[in-house]
Formats: structure tokens, sequence, C-alpha cells
């Protein structure tokens, strides 16, 4: 099979919800900035673009990837909506490098948009009676007690902690270095090549520009952390607070995945190639585990260990899962999210993927080369991961 390669990677700056720079932007308008500058980017004629698929969590119908493809002026490109949960994002560059490997396309942008500033509410009229449910959302399993489908901080956060044993000074403590270290990169500059600035219009019609990641906190603290309360005081022991979860956030990233024949013959130089990927299914209780099955089995497809990867992002939806991973894979703490993550960076649903993949092969660039791993959980007891080489 032909290798797929990374000809462009790029996001917006992550926004916080509904109170942040980016709070009346649409996804259709994120999705087209990022679309657009991926494009133009990759170095590629347009018309050798064969498809654009994204991650959405708008769960409402549509082709916000089609969407996005008109008004960036491919018209020609068909597009396709993708929904793996928060794993949405790594499920479209997946996606596109399948094809791009087995040969049915050569050129395909891939990524992820969220504006959960702006995202619809669902409602339902609820089976058997003339009542509607409102809000609503579209669940991945039967909820019970231990794995509520609505609430991320008990499926996801207090499973992870209480299984392994996880405590709060830990999970606070890995926040609190997350936080740092997404200071540390803003300041530095490290995103300046991955950004795109974004024009943004406010309700007095002032326009400004969006470059910079809003999240991440210079005042955190461990003792402002430890004074939060907990999300869930009903549940005893119950340790997930606001500060050792991840941001409620908007913003979109997308990359181009090419044929590496095409790009040689375009005379381009790849970010980086796509060695591998997985998606993993596990028990919904386990839902923050399953990243550490998905490394193994994307590290295992490309036949490489843990210890041939230079730096790993593993999405902190919430601080666990990250802790959880790095204990349980034996990482080097130093190798994992050098530059923060959910907790810090924010977590716009079905972009983090997309953004986790920019952010990689920019790093990878900037070293000269390496391994990166990508990788996180799902919603419903999913897990996924994906291998970068450079």
């Amino acid at each position: 099979m032909t290798e797929a390669v990374l000809l462009s990677a790029c996001r917006t700056a992550i926004g916080t919800a509904r109170k942040g720079a980016l709070r009346e932007v649409s996804a259709f308008d994120l999705a087209t900035v990022v679309v657009r500058e991926a494009a133009q980017r990759s170095g590629l004629p347009p018309e050798t673009i064969d498809d654009v698929v994204l991650g959405e969590s708008l769960a409402g119908g549509g082709d916000i990837a089609r969407y996005a493809a008109l008004e960036a002026g491919l018209t020609h490109v068909p597009g396709l909506a993708l929904n793996r949960h928060c794993a949405s994002g790594l499920a479209s560059v997946a996606s596109a490098a399948a094809s791009v490997r087995a040969g049915m396309d050569r050129a395909v942008i891939a990524g992820g948009t969220q504006s959960t500033s702006t995202a619809p509410v669902m409602r339902r009229r609820i089976p058997g009676t003339d009542d509607w449910q409102d809000p609503w959302s579209s669940p991945s399993h039967v909820s019970t007690p231990n794995a509520p489908h609505d609430d991320m901080s008990i499926l996801v956060g207090w499973n992870t902690a209480r299984l392994l044993g996880i405590s709060r000074e830990e999970m606070d403590a890995w926040a609190l270095r997350s936080h740092e270290r997404a200071v540390r990169a803003v300041e530095e500059g490290r995103f300046a090549g991955e950004i795109i600035p974004v024009k943004v219009v406010g309700r007095d019609g002032s326009t400004s520009v969006f470059d910079v990641d809003e999240h991440p906190r210079r005042d955190t603290s461990m003792a402002k952390l430890a004074a939060l309360k907990a999300l869930h005081p009903e549940i005893e022991g119950f340790s997930i607070t606001a500060g050792n979860s991840s941001g409620v956030n908007d913003g979109a990233a997308a990359v181009l995945v090419a044929d590496a024949a095409l790009a040689a013959e375009h005379g381009l130089t790849p970010l980086a190639t796509i060695r591998s990927w997985a998606s993993v299914g596990v028990d919904p209780v386990e839902t923050g585990l399953a990243p550490i099955r998905a490394i193994r089995k994307a590290l295992d497809r490309a036949g490489l260990d843990v210890a041939d990867v230079d730096v790993f992002e593993v999405n902190e939806a919430f601080a666990a899962v990250a802790v959880a991973t790095t204990h349980e894979l034996g990482l080097d703490p130093e190798r994992v999210n050098p530059f923060g993550s959910g907790c810090s960076l924010g977590h716009p649903i079905a972009t983090t993927g997309a953004r986790m993949v920019t952010t990689l092969a920019h790093e990878l660039r900037r070293r000269g080369g390496g391994t990166a791993v990508a990788a996180m959980c799902a919603g419903g007891g999913m897990g996924a991961a994906l291998v970068l080489t450079a």
C-alpha cells in the first residue's frame, strides 16, 4: 500500500465556550476556515483534492463537511460528517488515511469542528407519551448508576480514578502541570505555526483577530485546585472537579492527508507519515482506560513499542485518564502532554483528535523527526490512538 502523509496541519486557537472569543462563531464557519487553510497550505492544486471528512457533534443531520468544502471553494469535493464522540477528529484523520492507503483517494482533508457556544439543543417525544424530553442527548450505551451516558464526570473521570486508585492530589498535580506546560508553550510561540488567525465579528459589529489559546490559566495553583468542590459531593470520596477535568471549548482543526507519491509528483515535503491507528471498545465503566488498549494496538500495528515513541498526547478529558495511561503503560511523564492537553488547552470535543495530530506533526518537524502518538477515550466505552513518524 502507498504511504499516507500529512502535507498540512492547521487549527484555530481554542476558545472558552460561551464566554470566550469564539462564542459568536459557528461550527460551520470554523470548519470553513480550517478546510480552506489546509488546502492552501498543502501546496496541492485544489482539483487534486478528493474528499473532506470532518468530525462533528451537531447530531442534527446535514453534512458540515460538504458545507465547508463548498464555502472553501472546493465545489467538486464531497463531504463526510463523522461522529465518534470525543474521538471524532482522530477518526476522521484515520478514515482519510485508510482511503489514501487503499488507493481510493489521493488527497483528503480531515479534521473536526466544534462550537459548543452555538451547538443546537435537541428534544424528543418520549415513546408511549405525548411528553417531550428537553434537552435530550443520543446515548451510546444503556445508562447505569456506575456508567450514566450523560455524565462524563462519573462515566470517565470518577470510574478511572476509582478503578486504579488515583488520588485527588495526583489528578490536581497533573492538571496544574498541564496548565504550566500550556502557558509556557503559548509564551514560547510553540503553536504559532499551526494556528490560523480567525477574524471575529462581535455583537456590536466590532472586529478582532483571535489567534492565541485562551483556556490555559496562568494563575492556577495546587491550593486553588484543592479548594474546588467535587462535582458530585453526594458520592462518597468523589474526587473529580472542574479543575482536574477538561474545559468546555470551541475550535476547529484540519489536516491534508495525501498519497506519498502524489506529494512527490508535486515536489512537496510531508510534515509526517501516518504509520498506524486503532480504535477499541471496552465496558463503558472502563471508558477512561480505553486509550491504554488503543495505544498498544496502534503501536503493535506499526511494529513499535512505547519505548520507540518520543512524544505522546493523551487527551485529558479528565486528568485521571492521562494519569492512568501513563502509569499503566510505564510512560515517562516528561514525554506525555509536553504542551498541555484537555485540562489546560481545552477539549473542543469533535476537534480535539485532529488538533492533537496537528500539534504533534508540528512538534515532530520542530524536533527534526521522531515518533508521536495521539490517544484519547470517547464516550460509550471507546478509545482511539494514531501513530505519526517523521
